[in-house]
């Protein structure tokens, strides 16, 4: 699997196996057609200046072997994001399998992961390898990590361990080469401090992370990603010249997303599918009326406390303190808004360029 570079990340499309590009920071599945009933997000950007801090720590995680815990809310991209770090790797020639474990039922969910042998349990007729063969030598991604029982988060971590697996009903190991990715929207810290995750698969899976915010953190990215949906479904829809209007786009920008670029998307096919125009305007997109809208880059008093309430809720990086989440916030957005130019974000904030840097460092923000 390769991506095409040019200035800055370029579209995966999906009209060309597994991908091709155009001259958008745009990343889709091969066949997002594919995937209409997934909530899983379909599209992912990066040119808000956080997605552009995502998109470096991806490139530097990526030639590691190390394994990989992807962080966000639903409908943020967790996917693409593993897609493209096993792309980067020396593995993007080897398979890349996707595994949700919220999905598969508790009694299926060893044999599923593990495989099994012939007569393993009843309606085991055949051998089966399981997924973790099934990556062998590429990259097996488990999303809502989370929702994995107890008893195969022990086997879990063996197999990590070892590099290795048994099959339900053998005692012989078959080796694997495996790099691990595993997803999720909850905060495992909690999960392990209630006893419902275990700490030490936790670590094991965190040797490094990724942190998705969700879409609301990065509205320069909702542009290019109304671009790219209005165009895929006037594809699929047989239309021609749409176009979105500058005051639904300055709304659009203010919406909060609490179903992320998942609902952007429904959003956009709503609009086209309701619309009498070849302008979508803002009152064909079926916004919630509950949803606060804001300007863009303008907080006010209800929307910085709104902020605080879902930070205070747990939509945050779950390895940091809520201060340590606030102070990052406020510095990505002051350097983002100051053009990364230091001295200014200084003096916006009031602090000296050296206490900036040195803060700029801890959060990722800029190289050591």
């Amino acid at each position: 699997m390769s991506f095409a570079r040019s200035a800055s990340l370029l579209l995966a499309a999906s009209d060309s196996p597994p991908y091709a590009a155009e001259e958008k920071t745009l990343l889709t599945f091969p066949e997002p057609h594919s995937h209409a009933l997934s909530i899983r997000a379909k599209a992912l950007v990066f040119e808000d200046p956080s997605s552009k801090v995502l998109l470096a720590r991806i490139e530097k995680v990526a030639p590691t072997t190390a394994s990989i815990l992807v962080r966000g809310a639903t409908g943020t991209g967790k996917e693409l994001v593993a897609r493209y770090v096993h792309a980067l790797s020396a593995r993007g020639d080897k398979p890349f399998v996707a595994v949700n474990c919220g999905a598969i039922s508790e009694s299926l969910i060893e044999s599923e992961l593990f495989g099994h042998e012939r007569g393993a349990f009843t309606g085991a007729v055949a051998a089966k390898a399981g997924w973790f063969e099934a990556a062998n030598g590429g990259t097996l991604f488990l999303d809502e990590i989370g929702d994995l029982p107890l008893a195969q988060q022990v086997r879990l971590l063996r197999v990590l361990q070892e590099r290795e697996v048994v099959r339900l009903g053998s005692r012989k190991p078959v080796p694997i080469d495996v790099r691990l990715i595993a997803a999720t929207n909850v905060d495992l810290e909690d999960a392990v401090a209630a006893g419902r995750f275990r700490e030490d698969l936790y670590y094991r899976l965190k040797v490094a992370s990724l942190y998705l915010p969700p879409l609301r953190e990065r509205p320069a990215d909702i542009p290019s990603l109304l671009d790219h949906f209005v165009r895929y479904f006037s594809q699929r829809m047989g239309l021609k010249d749409i176009g979105i209007s500058p005051e639904a786009i300055r709304v659009l920008r203010g919406y909060p997303w609490p179903g992320n670029i998942r609902e952007l998307e429904n959003a956009v096919h709503h609009a086209m599918v309701v619309s009498q125009s070849n302008v979508l305007d803002i009152e064909d997109f079926s916004l919630s009326p509950t949803r606060h809208v804001t300007e863009p880059g303008i907080v006010g008093k209800s929307s910085l406390e709104q902020a605080l309430r879902d930070i205070f809720a747990g939509n945050k990086p779950d390895d940091v303190s809520v201060d340590d989440h606030v102070e990052e916030t406020i510095m990505r957005t002051a350097f983002a808004f100051c053009n990364e130019n230091q001295s200014a974000t200084a003096r916006l904030l009031g602090i000296t360029r050296n206490v900036v840097r040195t803060r700029l460092q801890r959060f990722g923000l800029i190289e050591d």
